[in-house]
């Protein structure tokens, strides 16, 4: 709770004039069982915590961090019985650790389904997944915050930052490699819903290519289509036709970064709201029916639970502006609609 008469900035953390700063020394750590698989920034931002993701990132490039006495990359992962490194840090009593309210609230409210396992939150758009350069609190970061007591919390995958929808949460490290196996074999099905400039082709369409990443820091990186890429396929099936516009049905069979937002764009037809990849004509028309984000959304996640065998359907609906968005289009009377594409969009949340 923030108590009066102390000094905040925009993060909603404590601006560093306003407490003391407390010197932790260089300590090392061997890796037990619990956090075996761990990715290396996912167990340093909770075991230091308070130090911002960006101070984390600084210190495995800088190699500060170090496991048997080597450097390791941000995605090392973990395994039981090495020596791991910290360095000597400064850091202010529980910076770091007091997102905003109001972004505390929903996030609480974003819960879709839980067991003991796993959770799926109803991710917002504009909220990243986790905290980086500029970004002291991400969704993790604060879910974290609100159960403190969890031993243990983590991404099982990510989403844009633009990206609303379905996104998992691991509960017990066991658990969270044993989807990662599921993912790799294609065992969990991920369905997304878009809307992309001009009109998709009445039957479905399947894109195949290699994609591959540019530049290094996350707000410069775009992702192209070339021949050495990883391979990524992507199913696109149309749903609902409007003067411009078509409402599409994106079914994974890959999970690589920006995946959709790339082959829509490579196939002609990219995102409505997408600043990278889009058009800015198309993206400007959008912001007449009132489109304020990327619209892609992450509306199904389906997959047989690897520990208890039962199969597991999550369902985000549609956040109200992107549902405010297709009530404009439909309202336009120049969109198109087939009969068959009119009883699926009434079937849409």
């Amino acid at each position: 709770m923030q108590q009066s008469g102390t000094n905040f900035n925009e993060h909603g953390t404590k601006d560093r004039d306003a407490t003391t700063m407390v010197q932790v020394p260089a300590r090392q750590i061997i890796v037990d069982l619990e956090h075996d698989g761990r990715r290396i920034d996912n167990f340093l931002a909770w075991t230091l915590k308070g130090i911002p993701r960006d101070r984390i990132y600084r210190m495995l490039r800088s190699g500060e961090v170090r496991v048997n006495g080597g450097r390791i990359r941000q995605d090392y992962r973990l395994t039981t019985g090495e020596v791991l490194r910290l360095p000597p840090v400064r850091l202010t009593p529980n910076e770091g650790m007091a997102p905003p309210e109001s972004l505390r609230a929903v996030v609480r409210d974003s819960v879709l389904y839980e067991d003991e396992a796993l959770m799926v939150l109803n991710k917002p758009a504009r909220i990243a997944v986790h905290g980086g350069v500029g970004i002291r609190n991400g969704l993790i970061e604060v879910l974290r915050d609100l159960r403190p007591n969890a031993p243990y919390i983590e991404l099982v995958h990510r989403l844009d930052r633009g990206t609303s929808g379905c996104l998992m949460i691991a509960k017990r490290p066991r658990f969270l490699r044993a989807m990662h196996g599921l993912m790799r074999s294609g065992a969990i099905a991920k369905t997304y819903l878009g809307l992309i400039s001009g009109h998709w082709p009445v039957s479905a369409g399947v894109i195949k290519t290699g994609l591959r990443k540019n530049g290094v820091r996350s707000s410069e990186r775009r992702v192209c289509v070339t021949d050495d890429g990883k391979f990524a396929e992507t199913h696109i099936e149309p749903i609902e036709r409007f003067e411009n516009a078509s409402l599409i049905r994106v079914q994974l069979k890959t999970g690589r970064t920006h995946q959709i937002r790339v082959h829509t764009a490579y196939a002609g037809h990219p995102l409505a709201g997408d600043d990278k990849y889009g058009d800015k004509v198309f993206n400007r028309a959008m912001r007449h029916y009132g489109l304020r984000d990327l619209f892609l959304h992450s509306h199904r996640i389906e997959f047989v639970a690897p520990d208890s065998r039962e199969q597991i359907s999550v369902k985000a609906p549609l956040p109200p502006g992107l549902l405010s968005v297709l009530e404009s289009l439909r309202r336009d009377r120049r969109y198109e609609v087939s009969a068959e594409s009119a009883a699926r969009h009434r079937r849409l949340p």
